[in-house]
């Protein structure tokens, strides 16, 4: 696919739709991550443990279909889950306004929507991921990857912005409206996009069990797509255990309001979507592999500054070290997305994805456990040092891995291992 000026990608209509309909559902998803726990906060009063346990209901789809996903999405059509997800996902959102104004609403009906809002959510995921390379082709990965990162932190700082001032006015539960309409959009959107990819070859008698071996195989015989996967893990489990705590103590022990808390939100937003503008040239200046380590190792310590916060200068800075870290997150998530794909064949795309997620995900929902726990046994506070210490901690796989030196992306993708 050429490229051939400054909008590059943009210029090809699929794209463009793509585009657009990431910008869509992630909107309604950063207005979910600001406006569910909310509602369990404010309209549901719940304590700390369950607000942890709603985190980790939200994250539970994918340790539970993490793994099967992979195989499945690979036997599909990539648009095809990603349109049926998004749709589906909307009707799931819809329902928690409406148990609210029936009166119905309690603290499970939210496990539920959590629990299953996430499970689809691992299907369009692995399906997004997979779907990519097949769109705009694999030379066009990092260009691809960056831009659609920018529109992800776009609606990173514009969904707080949006779902603080919509909580404060209408209330937590009616915010969700807005998210179901993305979601819905983002689905009708993709229906647009022509480019149809061929059905996945499938042998007569499908068998799971081997096809999600073969997954993980490939991914645990490879030093860096092993060392990337075991590094997300522990990054996931001590950011969650941090995020589960972060909303508690800025409502509860610094008393922000609801649009404070955008506010914090949106600028992490604003950091995120600087590292997506960054990512390209700093990948090719620092190499795509060193990036992958050093840029949470400069940017995760910074997120002490928030639990030493108090109302006033130090909480803006702590709110800068958050953004900090956003920038850093996104910038090696690009590099770390690229890579993944440029090193995985076109059939094992999506195992590829999903057993990265199974594995670096799997630990979320414990980390909203353990995350609740800590705050209700230690305090907001004391759990939001732990979630620090642990997110910098989790260079050392990179670090002690290939990827310490491996600076461009491989124009080959590695031969598939036998046995």
């Amino acid at each position: 696919m050429a490229t051939p000026s400054r909008l590059g990608l943009l210029r090809d209509p699929d794209f463009g739709r793509l585009f657009a309909a990431t910008a869509l559902g992630q909107l309604g998803d950063r207005i979910i991550f600001l406006a569910l726990p909310l509602v369990a906060i404010m309209a549901l009063h719940a304590d700390n443990f369950q607000v942890g346990l709603l985190t980790a209901m939200t994250t539970a789809g994918s340790l539970l279909v993490g793994l099967p996903a992979g195989a499945w999405v690979d036997r599909m059509r990539k648009r095809s889950v990603m349109i049926s997800t998004d749709l589906v996902r909307a009707l799931i959102l819809l329902t928690v306004p409406v148990a609210w104004w029936a009166d119905l609403l309690t603290i499970w009906w939210l496990y539920a929507v959590a629990l299953f809002h996430g499970i689809l959510t691992v299907f369009f995921d692995v399906a997004y991921v997979s779907y990519l390379p097949h769109l705009v082709g694999r030379s066009n990965l990092v260009e691809g990857n960056s831009k659609l990162s920018a529109i992800r932190s776009v609606t990173s700082i514009s969904g707080p912005s949006v779902a603080g001032p919509m909580v404060g006015l209408v209330g937590a539960p009616a915010t969700l409206l807005l998210s179901s309409a993305g979601m819905a959009m983002s689905g009708l959107l993709a229906i647009t996009i022509r480019k149809r990819e061929q059905k996945p070859e499938s042998s007569e008698r499908p068998q799971l069990v081997r096809e999600i071996k073969e997954g993980l195989r490939y991914v645990l015989q490879r030093p860096a797509l092993r060392a990337m996967m075991l590094g997300d893990s522990i990054f996931n489990l001590f950011l969650v255990i941090y995020q589960t705590m972060l909303l508690v103590f800025l409502e509860r022990e610094i008393g922000l309001s609801s649009f404070g808390v955008g506010l914090i939100l949106s600028g992490m937003g604003c950091g995120a979507l600087l590292g997506a503008l960054l990512a390209t040239r700093i990948s090719k200046r620092v190499g795509h592999g060193p990036v992958i380590w050093l840029a949470p190792l400069v940017t995760c310590p910074l997120t002490v500054l928030m639990p030493l916060a108090r109302p006033g200068w130090s909480l803006c800075v702590a709110a800068i070290g958050l953004a900090t870290l956003s920038l850093g997150g996104v910038v090696r998530v690009v590099a770390q997305s690229s890579l993944q794909q440029a090193l995985t064949p076109d059939r094992l795309l999506g195992r590829m994805s999903a057993t990265s997620r199974f594995v670096s995900w799997g630990g979320i929902p414990l980390g909203g456990v353990v995350g609740g726990a800590l705050g209700s046994g230690f305090g907001a506070a004391a759990t939001l040092w732990i979630g620090a210490a642990g997110m910098t901690l989790s260079v050392l796989p990179n670090f002690l891995s290939p990827l310490r030196v491996m600076r461009t992306l491989p124009t080959e993708k590695e031969p598939e291992l036998v046995g």
